[in-house]
């Protein structure tokens, strides 16, 4: 697969890995549809891109799902089709269980798993009718096995994995593919944009997201699994393992992600 005269609808696409995404697909014969919140963030993306004329703006507010079906609809019209839609947007979390109020886990469901599920289903109808479509997901390595103070996120992001692998089951006549991209540590504002218990923001990055993969770098294999039409790619530094450790045993990861003290 090429992305040479697709059309790549983005979400979370004013900052961090949205923003790189945007960037690095610019070079490409292809359009995008860039969405966020704020459109003065997504317009300052646009500037940076090259091939502006093939570069549309579109806000997005994930957790407003009654809206998302309108959205799709404007979307396709932008430029006549959607071929491939990359679910980046979302929110991450740093806080006890214990001390975390449900109104956060709500949160997080509503942005990262529900927000991601309606905009999907929204499009579905279009991927259907074309025989062809490509949902690209940003999950995380938390969607595969988990973290202490991330509880909210890892619950939000292991449901986007049920929720796709069965989408890819349903669909696969039709020609629609599933790619889930699981990121380690990216070094992106995500740590600091986390809700912490009280649903306020954490504010400060946190060491190994500082000194995890340089977002660039991250963009480039994330491009190529999404080009390899991969099911899933994790795509990190030494965090990876944890995927392979939990396939051998569940009890010898609990030790090695205790023994590790990320937080």
């Amino acid at each position: 697969m090429t992305f040479n005269n697709k059309v790549i609808w983005i979400t979370g696409a004013s900052s961090g890995i949205g923003k790189s995404l945007a960037i690095t697909l610019s070079n490409e014969n292809c359009k995008l549809i860039l969405s966020a919140r704020r459109k003065a963030e997504l317009e300052k993306v646009k500037a940076l891109c090259k091939q502006p004329e093939n570069i549309a703006v579109l806000t997005l507010d994930l957790a407003e799902t009654e809206t998302h079906a309108s959205i799709a609809g404007d979307a396709i019209s932008l430029f006549g089709k959607i071929d491939i839609l990359i679910n980046n947007g979302g929110i991450s979390q740093r806080s006890p269980i214990i001390d975390t109020d449900i109104a956060v886990d709500r949160k997080l469901m509503e942005v990262d798993y529900l927000g991601t599920v309606a905009l999907s289903k929204a499009l579905l109808p279009h991927f259907v009718a074309n025989k062809t479509g490509h949902y690209v997901v940003v999950s995380s390595l938390m969607g595969k096995f988990s973290s202490p103070l991330r509880s909210a996120y890892c619950g939000a992001k292991h449901a986007l994995h049920g929720f796709f692998d069965a989408l890819r089951l349903e669909h696969s006549a039709d020609n629609i593919k599933v790619t889930i991209i699981c990121p380690g540590f990216v070094n992106t504002d995500v740590a600091r944009n986390a809700l912490t218990s009280d649903g306020s923001k954490q504010g400060y990055q946190d060491h190994m997201t500082e000194s995890g993969l340089d977002v660039e770098v991250f963009v480039k294999r994330m491009l190529k699994a999404i080009k390899n039409e991969k099911y899933e790619a994790y795509i990190g530094k030494f965090e990876i393992l944890g995927v392979y450790v939990k396939r051998i045993s569940i009890k010898l990861l609990h030790k090695l992600v205790l023994r590790s003290k990320v937080r």
